[in-house]
């Protein structure tokens, strides 16, 4: 049987006036949801809020979660209904942001973990990741959408260049817009013992490099302090947003 354990610390950062940020795990360990929200004062805040509230209400009404160990749900079937989760929220965003000036324009990422049997899916918008840390060895698990990563895969620039790029936080797909409901590019993982797993806003990851991140996973077995640890070393390191972590600990 799959047991998994987690925790997460979200903060406002030392740089921005409010978290934007949302941060929901499932008291049953079916999913985790992060998202980064972004367009000024409460827009963001609702923008984020409203992804983490309405993409597992409709997940939960697509699956059938927890799903039976005894249960293979096709794995295009499970892609399907966290696309079609996302699109909803998507559409969602849109609609309140057209209805009310005041969240005019909101938009934001979201990164979400799924457990299906024995399966963990993971899948994204934007630019907040996913990264798994087994044997000693980090991997993202997810693809920003972002400027610098198009110029990355197109050879235009280097990852060391994306880095400090003055289009590093732009986005050109993100929750909010019409391309938000492109797709969530998820990927299945076959969960090993001992496999530890973080989503984070780009808080975390302008503040820690991959080389801490796997220095701080590796010391600690408790998920939430090392969420806590992680949240931490990024608000030293001068990350200049908010700062959100969750972190799954596969047993």
């Amino acid at each position: 049987m799959l047991a998994i354990r987690s925790g997460f610390v979200s903060i406002t950062g030392n740089f921005r006036d409010n978290n934007e940020d949302n941060c929901v795990i499932d008291p049953q360990q079916r999913f985790v949801v992060v998202a980064d929200g972004m367009g000024g004062q409460s827009a963001g805040e609702k923008a984020s809020a409203l992804a983490v509230e309405l993409i597992p209400l409709k997940l939960l009404q697509l699956l059938e979660l927890p799903c039976p160990e005894n249960k293979e749900i096709p794995s295009a079937e499970v892609i399907k209904a966290l696309d079609k989760s996302i699109d909803f929220a998507n559409g969602e965003i849109m609609a309140l942001s057209e209805m009310n000036p005041g969240f005019r324009n909101m938009g934001t990422t979201v990164v979400m973990l799924v457990r299906v049997g024995k399966r963990l899916f993971v899948s994204g918008v934007g630019d907040s990741r996913a990264y798994e840390l087994r044997k000693g060895t980090l991997r993202q698990l997810t693809t920003d959408h972002s400027l610098t990563q198009a110029l990355i895969e197109a050879g235009t620039i280097s990852p060391q260049e994306a880095k400090t790029h003055r289009y590093r936080n732009v986005l050109y797909r993100y929750l909010g817009t019409r391309d938000g409901s492109s797709g969530s590019n998820a990927a299945e993982l076959t969960p090993h013992p001992g496999d530890k797993i973080i989503l984070c806003s780009d808080g975390v990851t302008d503040g820690v490099p991959d080389a801490e991140l796997t220095r701080i996973l590796q010391a600690h077995d408790d998920p939430s302090k090392a969420a806590e640890a992680i949240v931490l070393a990024a608000q030293a390191g001068g990350s200049r947003d908010n700062i959100t972590c969750a972190a799954v600990f596969v047993d």
